[in-house]
This record gives structure tokens, C-alpha cells and sequence, in this order.
């Protein structure tokens, strides 16, 4: 039994398709599936049913795999022991964002830290916080940025910076008579979301706690998009909440239609997340550093409450 066989059995697992997991591990398909066939003869089982397509796992491959998870992630991080004892800032580093914190966080920082560190090899992904902590956990992501607190004792927290919302609300809407808003105000017959599995909308309905609505809206919306949920507001079907560096680079017209809550601001927490066992530590610190310094003069409230970005089983 090998590292790279056990590799080649998680591209498999994760693609369902021996041809593809041979182009993602960069080896031929009869290369990659002799391995796996060795693999299989050595154990004694059956780990993939490839009568099926796409390919399926068996029952005690679905456990091998897990065991191979745990392998292959202890084997990387020999050569971040290594790193660590000599507080080496470079190779790779897998980071996830949340897509309502990369469009704008992102641009921030890139080209500063890059600058800064170009031994670092950073790949990004943008996922939602379920599948970064499914990654976190298996290994797939050496840390992430998401709102937190996400209550998982497996992960460690570095807040970056408190986020305000933002309400965007036409003049059609009647709440743009008022100053500045209570989040008494807020309520979800009126207010626009994005889909369900955003932690921004988790986090606006659990905000909204005391005022959650029971009338059925004759439409409902699927959109991942903030830019979706302005024009709808527009239309006059409501009004939406925005995170605040989302409202950075709207047009004046648009930011004429923002308003801020009182204080405490409602606000989500924005964290550099990653295991607790997670020995690329000089690296993420060093990526924490450079946001750090590019979010202190864009985000400078400090009479904030922060918002679970957590769904809340009442809701």
C-alpha cells in the first residue's frame, strides 16, 4: 500500500469516474486503475463497483476512504512540520471564501499579498461554509475566511473584521422616509434574501428573530446574487440588506438609497478560519497580517452587534 495509491482511490471517490481522476492526479487511466486494482487485491476487497456509472463505492470502500483521508492528510504535513520549525512563508496554501465575502474581500488583498510572499502558491476557491468545513476537515483547504462564530471546537477563529449591514431601500419603500433604521424595522414579509444556504441570510433571519413573517409571498427567490436583490428592490418588491464593503463601489444614485442601522449596528464577524491541528501557521498569519491592514481603513465602526451567521433552528 501506497501514498499514491490512496490518492488515486480519493480522485476516484470524489469524481465517480476513473477517466477523470486520472486527468486530475496527471497519469494515465490504466496507470491510475492498476493501482487501484493492486490496491484492492492487497486489501482483499472491492472498493469501487464499476458496473455502475458513475462509479459507486462500496460499503467497506466507504471506510477505506476515510482511512485514506486521514493518511494522506498526515503525510502532507510532513513538510509543514518542516516549514513551521523554520517559519518558512511559502508553498501551497488552499484558502476557501464564502461568495458574499469574495468579490469584495478578495481584491483587497490579493496583489498585496502576493507581492509581499511570492514563494506562496494560493489557491482559491470559493465555497459555501458547509462544504469549506467539510474541506477543512478532510484536509482539501488549509484555511478559509467566512463569518463565524461557527461554533466547530475542530476549528480555529482569527476575526478579521466586524461587518455592518446595510439596508438598500428605494424611495418607493417606506422606510426611506426614515433616518437611520432599528432592526425592529426589518422584517422578511418585506426584505429580499438570498437563497436558502447563505450564512448572510442565516444571519439576517436570525436578526430578524421578532419579526419573521408568516403571510406566503407570492413569489419567492433563488438568486446568489446581491446585484439581483438591488434591481428586484427597484422594481419595487421590497427592500434587501447588504454587507457593508459591498456597498464600497456603488454608484452615488445607489448609495443614496443605503442606510445604516443605529447602534449597535447589526454585524457579522469575518474570520481567517482553519483546523486546530493546522501546522501552516506562519503562512496564515502572514495572509492575516496583509488583510488586516487592507480592511483597517475601509472598516472602522466600533458600537456593533454581531449576528450568528449559525441558522437558527427556530427560524
Amino acid at each position: 500500500m501506497t501514498i499514491t495509491q490512496l490518492k488515486y482511490l480519493i480522485s476516484v471517490a470524489e469524481n465517480k469516474n476513473f477517466t477523470i481522476a486520472a486527468e486530475k492526479c496527471f497519469v494515465t487511466q490504466p496507470t491510475l486503475s492498476m493501482q487501484i486494482q493492486k490496491l484492492e487485491e492487497e486489501l482483499d476487497i472491492l472498493i469501487f463497483d464499476r458496473r455502475t456509472k458513475p462509479v459507486k463505492i462500496t460499503e467497506v470502500g466507504s471506510q477505506i476512504l476515510e482511512q485514506a483521508y486521514s493518511i494522506v492528510s498526515e503525510a502532507n504535513r510532513m513538510q509543514d512540520i518542516v516549514d513551521q520549525f523554520k517559519g518558512y512563508i511559502g508553498g501551497e496554501l488552499r484558502l476557501g471564501i464564502i461568495p458574499t465575502i469574495m468579490p469584495t474581500l478578495l481584491p483587497m488583498f490579493l496583489h498585496n499579498f502576493t507581492k509581499k510572499y511570492p514563494k506562496v502558491e494560493l489557491i482559491i476557491e470559493e465555497l459555501n461554509t458547509e462544504d469549506i468545513l467539510t474541506k477543512l476537515h478532510k484536509g482539501h483547504l488549509d484555511c478559509a475566511i467566512a463569518a463565524t462564530p461557527l461554533n466547530d471546537d475542530k476549528i480555529k477563529e482569527y476575526p478579521l473584521y466586524y461587518e455592518p449591514f446595510v439596508a438598500y431601500v428605494p424611495e418607493n419603500n417606506a422606510l426611506s422616509n426614515k433616518g437611520n433604521l432599528e432592526v425592529e424595522d426589518i422584517d422578511t414579509d418585506s426584505v429580499l434574501l438570498l437563497q436558502d444556504g447563505h450564512c448572510f441570510t442565516n444571519s439576517v433571519l436570525n436578526m430578524c428573530q421578532k419579526n419573521i413573517s408568516t403571510k406566503e409571498k407570492n413569489f419567492r427567490i433563488e438568486s446568489g446574487s446581491f446585484e439581483t436583490l438591488i434591481k428586484l428592490a427597484d422594481e419595487g418588491l421590497g427592500y434587501t440588506l447588504l454587507p457593508y464593503l459591498h456597498t464600497l463601489e456603488m454608484n452615488d444614485k445607489n448609495k443614496a438609497k443605503l442606510k445604516e442601522f443605529n447602534d449597535p449596528k447589526p454585524a457579522r464577524e469575518v474570520s481567517l478560519i482553519f483546523p486546530t491541528q493546522q501546522l501552516k501557521i506562519h503562512t496564515i498569519q502572514a495572509l492575516r497580517e496583509v488583510i488586516l491592514g487592507v480592511v483597517r481603513g475601509a472598516i472602522h465602526f466600533q458600537d456593533v452587534k454581531i449576528i450568528s451567521p449559525v441558522k437558527n433552528s427556530k427560524n
